[in-house]
């Protein structure tokens, strides 16, 4: 049986806006010996599949600065602490982005973004019935485009390499498990 290894010390290493860096030296319960590793604590954060009554999909295009690329994502971002749970951080943050709102609103899945290195969770939040209600609000390092996707499209975007951002492949990976559950929680 894997047993959890024991945090002999910890020290915060860098604090840089959006996540710290910190060395933890700990005990394999197995062999006894200590070893360093080093983690990068993060806000969780929320991905949004958004659908339209026409049945798209509200995406972005969005600059990323270390790829140097635009890439066509899900809505999202940090969960701020004035959000009071990921779904109202995903109704926020598509008002913000894109400029849309929906209804029926629910958490569709949640994982570990990079276990082995971060401490943080990423929930997907579906939204249905999106239309669009009003100018977007950007924050000061976003520039984004809407577009509406057909959700017939989504899989030869992502086998052509057009969706490549790993946290939105989870998003609608499970969106697509809760379409062939009949789209029922």
């Amino acid at each position: 049986m894997i047993k959890p290894w024991k945090t002999i010390s910890s020290k915060t290493l860098g604090d840089f806006r959006v996540f710290k860096v910190r060395s933890e030296a700990k005990q394999s319960p197995r062999t006894g010996e200590t070893h360093d590793f080093y983690v990068i604590d993060s806000s969780n954060w929320v991905n949004v599949i958004a659908v339209t009554p026409a049945n798209e999909l509200v995406m972005i295009d969005q600059y990323r600065h270390a790829s140097n690329t635009v890439e066509l994502e899900a809505p999202g971002g940090i969960i701020d602490p004035e959000d009071a749970s990921p779904i109202a951080a995903g109704v926020r943050e598509l008002r913000e982005e894109t400029g849309y709102e929906g209804s029926s609103a629910k958490l569709i899945g949640e994982f570990f973004p990079n276990p082995a290195l971060q401490t943080n969770t990423c929930y997907t939040v579906l939204i249905e019935n999106c239309r669009y209600a009003g100018p977007v609000q950007f924050d000061l390092t976003e520039d984004l485009l809407t577009r509406l996707v057909p959700v017939a499209e989504i899989p030869s975007l992502v086998r052509e390499g057009k969706i490549r951002h790993a946290l939105v492949l989870n998003a609608l990976f499970y969106f697509d498990l809760w379409r062939r559950q009949g789209g029922e929680e």
